[in-house]
């Protein structure tokens, strides 16, 4: 293991991302202001380096485009064939994969989010999707690809890493919420710099879309200047590169899980397959550790012995929400609320310091007294996206204005874009799987770059008025971003009937039926295909008189519903690095009802799995690599939430 984050004695500002991996090289930042690069010189048998600072770095600017449809990690290495004369070992192409993903770790660490690298996949014969200057093409087959991938391959989340130029300023693009989805987790990036900052910067920014990070309007970004780099979820971004997050992208972050997405985020990861192997001090507990709260120089767990990685004397546990003064919680208590109409509570069990795995209701059940259905924990509506787009007050528009502006065919009204990035039209059937249209008062939809699209219609004698929206780019060659204002993946289009791909398609039940003929009328199906029972009744079956619960929610305990502690590590619309990892919060409700998910963030880790197609090899990790002509990484990302 050689990949290390840290701080410069006597700067209280100051991080470093540093690889030890053939000589020195990383990222060294003093304070908002100085930061610098490291890195070996090139054909030197006695390592020299240079030390420069960022503004000095080759990164190339570029934009973001992301899609508005609705991730602890392991690593997976695949076979790499070198093809570059200059590149012959396998181990610089590793190395230089896993600085990029330290990076992106780095990023997230303000968040209380981790990026372990759990996978790399490498392809030399040829490309597994469709991989060309069209980025939504692109995007969309590699998405396509990942869900055969996630079959060999458990996995939240995959990025792909090309050398490919996509046309325009893109560099980038990701389906907005996708997180833990099994069609949209997941995003493309292009190799843009000769060093790995540059595409770490892209791809922290496109997991930033995958987890509810929307562009960043003008004046959000008060943390840091142009000067300094920006933030991170910028529509574009060019050297300095970004290091912080806006205030906007965390508000935009806790929205995303108060309304129950990232359900994936919030269990505990396998950490045998880490890039790098196992090394006491990373901050992940590993096979053969009692604990681990990183380097002695930063560990402010009173439970855990940082040198070593073993509890102290009478200490029963260090980490996770089912631990509280290193002593395990009463079973029952319950450690993890239920967020929105498809989440269910879970409870410690009494062995465990962690929350056991976050699970839901089945895709499927009906949310919304049956207006809409449960997808991936969350309940999509097309008042819920008007409401997004528009704020307070927007409703959907009338049927007939999803069939006469959709069937256009143009980019106010569409069904999406084909392989070729042309708009189609939509069929009748599929309009309410198109551009959303709603009502609102609002003078324009949110957004700095989005404008209303106005369409008056008749129908039935009366004039309607259609309110849609188009996110427009003040940069060339931008007319190919997905579109933020498309209807999102499971919403509900018809009885029995989802999205999915720009369609209205038929939904299956069949799963969904099965289990619910199997709790016998007293509980509900989760994610697990599990019955979940009401209160009074006992799992796995609700058949018998119990607490309520199911086989994979823990003991419930109701008594310990009056006063519940969470372990936290963000407040809401806080997101902070605190001091304590054992701060509580108490949450002490006027009458019993089962309490929503407290708006905190767990310690959040994700995993990334890598892909290289055939092209271009990365060079050894010297100073000013060469370009690549065609290469793909794929960086399979899963996030996870050890709560």
């Amino acid at each position: 293991h050689c990949f290390y984050h840290g701080r410069v004695r006597g700067h209280a500002e100051s991080w470093v991302a540093l690889s030890t991996c053939l000589g020195m090289r990383g990222l060294i930042v003093l304070n908002s202001n100085d930061t610098y690069y490291l890195e070996p010189i090139r054909g030197q048998e006695v390592l020299h380096h240079t030390f420069y600072r960022t503004e000095d770095l080759p990164i190339k600017t570029g934009t973001c485009g992301h899609s508005h449809q609705t991730g602890h990690i392991s690593l997976f290495s695949g076979h790499l064939k070198p093809l570059h004369q200059r590149v012959s070992q396998k181990l610089h192409f590793r190395l230089w994969i896993m600085e990029i993903a330290n990076y992106v770790d780095k990023f997230y660490r303000d968040l209380n989010i981790r990026v372990p690298l759990i996978g790399l996949e490498v392809w030399t014969e040829h490309d597994q999707c469709i991989i060309n200057e069209e980025p939504n093409s692109t995007l969309w087959s590699f998405l396509q690809w990942r869900q055969k991938l996630k079959s060999r391959k458990k996995h939240d989340n995959a990025q792909l890493l090309t050398g490919v130029i996509f046309k325009g300023t893109t560099i980038g693009m990701a389906p907005l919420e996708g997180m833990c989805s099994h069609e949209n987790s997941g995003g493309i990036n292009v190799d843009h710099s000769e060093l790995p900052i540059g595409a770490a910067a892209t791809m922290a920014h496109e997991i930033g879309h995958n987890i509810g990070m929307s562009h960043d309007h003008e004046g959000c970004c008060v943390e840091a200047t142009a000067e300094q780099g920006g933030c991170v979820m910028a529509a574009a971004t060019g050297h300095p590169f970004p290091k912080v997050f806006s205030r906007c992208s965390k508000k935009d972050l806790d929205n995303y899980f108060q309304k129950g997405g990232g359900m994936c985020l919030f269990n505990m990861p396998n950490m045998k397959d880490l890039v790098g192997g196992k090394r006491c001090g990373n901050g992940f507990v590993e096979e053969g550790e009692e604990c681990d709260c990183g380097e002695p120089e930063e560990c402010t767990n009173d439970c855990c012995h940082p040198s070593n990685c073993t509890l102290k004397v009478d200490a029963q546990c260090a980490h996770g929400v089912c631990c509280e003064d290193c002593k395990l919680k009463q079973a029952g208590t319950m450690c993890r609320g239920a967020a929105g109409a498809c989440d269910l509570p879970e409870y410690c069990t009494g062995g465990s310091p962690y929350c056991p795995s976050n699970v839901y209701l089945l895709d499927r059940s009906s949310c919304q007294h049956g207006r809409a259905y449960c997808y991936n924990g969350m309940c999509l509506t097309h008042e819920q996206q008007c409401l997004q787009l528009w704020g307070y007050g927007a409703q959907p528009a009338h049927d007939a204005c999803f069939q006469d502006v959709n069937a256009a065919g143009n980019a106010f009204g569409n069904c999406g874009k084909d392989s070729n990035g042309n708009y189609m039209k939509c069929e009748k059937s599929d309009a309410k799987c198109g551009k959303i249209q709603c009502h609102s008062a609002a003078k324009k939809p949110k957004g700095t770059n989005a404008v209303s699209i106005d369409t008056t219609i008749r129908t039935d004698g009366i004039e309607v008025k259609c309110r849609g929206t188009y996110v427009y780019s003040t940069q060339d060659g931008q007319g190919d971003l997905p579109d933020p204002g498309l209807v999102m993946t499971g919403t509900k289009c018809g009885e029995g009937k989802v999205c999915k791909d720009r369609q209205c398609q038929n939904a299956s039940f069949t799963e969904l039926q099965t289990c619910i003929a199997r709790c016998h009328g007293h509980g509900v199906c989760n994610s697990n295909g599990n019955c979940h029972c009401k209160r009074g009744w006992a799992p796995p079956f609700c058949e018998k008189p119990g607490l309520g619960g199911s086989v994979d929610s823990g003991p419930v305990q109701y008594d310990s519903e009056f006063t519940f502690s969470f372990q936290y590590f963000l407040k809401r619309n806080q997101f902070s690095s605190p001091k304590n990892e054992n701060s509580v919060i108490n949450y002490s409700p006027s009458c019993r009802s089962t309490p929503l998910r407290p708006s905190f963030i767990f310690r959040t880790q994700i995993k990334i799995f890598l892909i290289k197609s055939d092209g271009s090899e990365r060079p050894p990790l010297t100073a000013t690599p060469p370009k690549l002509s065609r290469s793909i990484k794929v960086l399979k990302t899963s996030l996870k939430l050890s709560t």
